[in-house]
């Protein structure tokens, strides 16, 4: 498979009506992307998709994948993405978000998904099977398996865990990488910083979102001169860092819709946003969902949901904490 040295995460167009996704996915061809990444749910991504490539099918390479672990799902799965590419073949069918040993024994197991999209394979309807995961030792373990042409995986400056282990066990391995999450899920908001240091890694290609012409034209930009990571980008990476920790939220949206009604991303990110912004702004700006994070009663669906096991609860308990103590200085 050959593909750009960057490519072009999909989620961000469902938040595009459809002649605006078309015009951005269109513009990125032009500028050289050649690589789109989806997923069957990216609710209307690969519809917008097939629109904008229908006519030029042969000239982009388009990755999507399922979150079904049975056959039967896959199978429909497949169907569907077939239907709304707009297209009688997939370059790249990817198992969604294998992270637990539950999920990798039903896709293994007699009538599941595997046995479904292998078939799919021989049968020409996929011409590479790939897989993503958010776990470390998954990813390794999936690797290592020699089912997969290729791994898909968050990595940015942040979340760098596989560059020691994982990176080196794809290579040897003749798998592609795709670096999902390199703004760490919009959390880094410099692309100069967060593209050099990816630019070190040029086997790795990533793969991240954009939702106009002008923040395709922003990341496209920086390729071209060669990369040089100065000790200035080095210490706004670790301000980065320091400033992020551990735990925060990279806005994958997986844990929504949430069954209270609480807005989960936007109230996840009020503690980097005020770190950024003033209190009055902060406060306006996010309020709405503030506000949404009394109706949360602690049921768990986001934490079962969330592939990084945040305790999503506890910290929009800690960010309302920190904007009600900004509504009672502003008053």
């Amino acid at each position: 498979m050959t593909v750009s040295e960057l490519g072009f995460g999909c989620i961000p167009i469902i938040r595009l009506d459809v002649d605006a996704a078309v015009e951005v996915l269109r513009h990125a061809f032009d500028r050289g992307i050649t690589f789109y990444d989806t997923a069957n749910a990216y609710r209307d991504s690969e519809d917008k998709i097939g629109r904008a490539f229908d006519g030029i099918r042969k000239k982009v390479v388009i990755a999507t994948k399922t979150l079904r672990r049975d056959g039967k799902g896959a199978a429909k799965h497949i169907e569907n993405s077939l239907r709304m590419l707009r297209t009688d073949y997939l370059d790249l069918y990817q198992f969604h978000q294998i992270a637990q040993e539950k999920d990798w024994h039903a896709v293994t197991a007699p009538g599941g998904a595997l046995e479904v999209v292998v078939k799919a394979r021989d049968e020409g309807k996929i011409r590479w099977i790939g897989v993503t995961s958010h776990k470390l030792d998954m990813a390794l373990k999936l690797v290592r398996t020699g089912l997969f042409s290729s791994i898909q995986f968050p990595f940015n400056f942040i979340e760098d865990a596989g560059k020691n282990e994982l990176l080196p066990a794809a290579r040897g391995r003749g798998l592609g990488v795709l670096a999902m999450k390199p703004f760490a899920g919009g959390m880094i908001n410099n692309a100069g910083v967060a593209f050099k240091f990816l630019r070190q890694y040029p086997d790795v290609m990533p793969i991240p979102g954009y939702d106009s012409v002008d923040s395709v034209e922003e990341v496209v930009s920086i390729y071209g001169p060669p990369n040089v990571v100065t000790a200035e980008d080095l210490r706004l990476m670790e301000q980065y860092r320091v400033e992020l920790g551990k735990e925060f939220c990279r806005r994958c949206e997986y844990c929504q819709p949430c069954p209270a009604g609480v807005m989960i991303t936007m109230a996840m990110g009020y503690k980097i946003v005020a770190s950024r912004m003033s209190p009055a702004v902060s406060v306006e700006f996010c309020r709405p969902a503030m506000e949404s994070v009394k109706l949360c009663d602690y049921c768990g669906v986001c934490v079962e949901r969330c592939p990084y096991e945040l305790p999503i609860p506890d910290m929009l308990k800690l960010h309302y904490d920190i904007y009600e103590k900004h509504v009672a200085d502003l008053q």
